[in-house]
């Protein structure tokens, strides 16, 4: 099993929207993508905690069956499509794949 984290740090200000705004359309956004390939086991979208000092704003925890269906989930016409608009509203990204146990 093959493990998929991203975190995302969010501009205050990005396309003509404040980062709430657009925090909600990027959650909604990667929900869409839940379920769009065989083998992805687990796909889960959060936000942080209002009130807590957090140092991302947007998380995706994912796992999949192996390589080949994270690769088929990442190459997914639905998930290229959402690219863009993540890509112009965040500040950071973070990400790390893992085996556990490791292989």
């Amino acid at each position: 099993m093959l493990t998929h984290i991203v975190f995302w740090k969010l501009k205050d200000h990005a396309e003509g929207a404040d980062k709430a705004t657009n925090l909600a359309r990027a959650k909604a956004l990667l929900e869409s993508c839940a379920e769009l390939v065989p083998g992805m086991l687990r796909f889960e979208v959060a936000t942080a905690q209002p009130g807590h000092e957090c140092t991302y704003d947007l998380v995706l925890y994912s796992q999949f069956e192996d390589a080949q269906a994270l690769a088929a989930y990442q190459n997914h016409p639905d998930h290229v499509a959402i690219k863009p608009f993540i890509g112009a509203i965040r500040l950071e990204r973070q990400c790390m794949d893992y085996t556990y146990p490791a292989p």
